[in-house]
């Protein structure tokens, strides 16, 4: 069977990679992984097709013998906090995150709320595809097929009573009169991310907060070029902040009128240097993390590991103690829980500024900066064997241009930190037809050069091969 799940979860193109037939599938055989019995819940976000897969999914757990809650409407976060609050052995989130509407997923959580390693998900896709929703006997008897319960219940309100606990100031600084915009991405974060920030004290204004599985407000990945445009209305409305969801609120995006897009390495760094002030010890953060955090984390005595993306709450298995696990846009504090929380994120931003009654701008300062791209190279095919062999003959050519250059890591596409203090990494997306380029240099001259020399590379490879890509879109800071 085809690698379903990727770099968090399943996800895809309704109707072709995700159906209701592969969601009963997988209820099925989350069903068998847990033995045939126990209790899990189910959320969805907004997507049209959403309620559907959700439906589908608890259809397979059911059939299988385990008993359902579906939850309905909520946050990724919040779906995995309700794993942990109902004690449930497993949890199924049906959401496509940041991807385009037509898309769809299927992102499984276990017993207190921590996703799935790759090994679990390994053994899920072996036991789907022992499954066949069509065929007889896939189930339990008549008599023990799960119960279903519909509705979050208590759910969404012991969320933020616990996050307002979790994040309470504990010394306010000087009082400092902070206006944040949350714009939501007509996700499903509009009852929680402006409500508790509000509970903390902060001045709130709302742009998109309104659920709408189209997206008509803007794309729904918080990128760069989609969420600079909003700067004029931020000012307009006098925010000093303005935070940005995806559709599932896993992800955090910031912007400052001083500083536009804030590259999320440097949000990561004021987090660590935070945890690090209290106490010292190790910061695991994904692969394409900058030079930012690690200069951080070296100068105020803790210890950086690297992850694969979407994987650093696998490392917390091994360092259970960690201060924190972080990749772009996404926080695991695990003195909150195991998993990642945007809703959290943008909460414990805030705490920072009241704690220490600055504004942000002025609190990354003390952040070290260096230029910046980051590239998506999409692939006109959306066959996985396209993308895989695109991304091998490129690999091979940086490998063999720069590899005696600079630290060469490969646990999640292609590393090399040069001499020179610059880094990139180039790897295939996990969840869409695309190659993603990350880079970091000295200075922006440096900069250009590398990102020249590495595309130029990609479009050689793709014409050989014969795989069409589209324009590029940079982001750069």
């Amino acid at each position: 069977m085809t690698r379903l799940f990727g770099t968090a979860g399943i996800r895809g193109p309704y109707g072709k990679s995700v159906t209701p037939r592969l969601a009963m599938r997988l209820g099925l055989a989350l069903a068998r992984f847990l033995g045939g019995g126990g209790r899990a819940v189910v959320g969805h976000d907004m997507r049209t097709t959403s309620p559907l897969l959700a439906s589908s999914v608890a259809s397979g757990l059911m059939a299988g013998g385990v008993d359902v809650e579906i939850l309905g409407l909520v946050p990724t976060p919040v779906l995995a906090y309700g794993v942990r609050l109902r004690d449930a052995g497993a949890g199924v989130m049906v959401t496509a995150s940041h991807n385009p509407p037509e898309d769809n997923g299927l992102k499984v959580f276990t017993s207190g709320g921590m996703e799935t390693t790759e090994d679990e998900e390994e053994g899920l896709e072996r036991l789907m595809g022992e499954v066949d929703p069509a065929g007889e006997g896939i189930g339990v008897s008549w008599d023990q097929v799960g119960r279903l319960a519909y509705g979050a219940g208590d759910v969404p309100g012991r969320y933020l009573g616990d996050l307002y606990a979790v994040l309470e100031p504990r010394d306010r600084g000087s009082r400092v009169d902070v206006r944040v915009m949350v714009d939501c991405g007509n996700g499903v974060s509009g009852p929680y991310t402006p409500v508790l920030l509000r509970g903390m004290g902060l001045g709130v204004f709302t742009t998109n907060c309104q659920a709408d599985g189209h997206f008509p407000g803007r794309y729904p990945e918080p990128r760069k070029d989609v969420v600079e445009p909003l700067m004029p209305l931020m000012r307009q409305v006098g925010a000093s902040v303005l935070l940005a969801h995806d559709g599932d609120a896993d992800r955090l995006a910031v912007v400052t009128p001083r500083r536009g897009f804030v590259k999320q390495d440097y949000i990561i760094a004021l987090y660590a240097l935070h945890k690090l002030r209290e106490r010292r010890g190790t910061v695991i953060v994904s692969v394409d993390v900058g030079r930012s955090v690690e200069r951080v984390v070296e100068e105020h005595g803790g210890r950086l590991v690297r992850a694969k993306l979407g994987k650093t709450h696998e490392k917390l298995r091994e360092v259970p103690d960690a201060l924190l696990a972080a990749e772009p846009w996404k926080l695991i504090d695990p003195r909150w829980g195991p998993w990642v929380d945007g809703i959290y994120q943008a909460g414990l931003l805030a705490r920072i500024i009241l704690e220490e009654g600055r504004g942000l701008d002025e609190l990354l300062d003390e952040i070290p900066e260096l230029p910046w791209a980051r590239v998506d190279i999409k692939l006109d095919s959306n066959e996985p064997g396209d993308k895989e062999r695109l991304y091998r003959s490129v690999a091979e050519e940086l490998a063999s241009s720069y590899g005696d250059r600079g630290e060469v890591l490969e646990i999640d596409g292609l590393r090399v930190d040069l001499g020179d203090g610059g880094w990139f990494l180039v790897r295939k997306s996990g969840t869409e037809a695309k190659l993603r380029l990350y880079l970091e240099a000295g200075d922006r001259r440096r900069l250009e050069e590398l990102l020249d020399r590495i595309l130029g590379v990609v479009r050689e490879k793709a014409g050989e091969l014969g795989i069409g890509v589209e324009r590029p879109v940079v982001n750069r800071g």
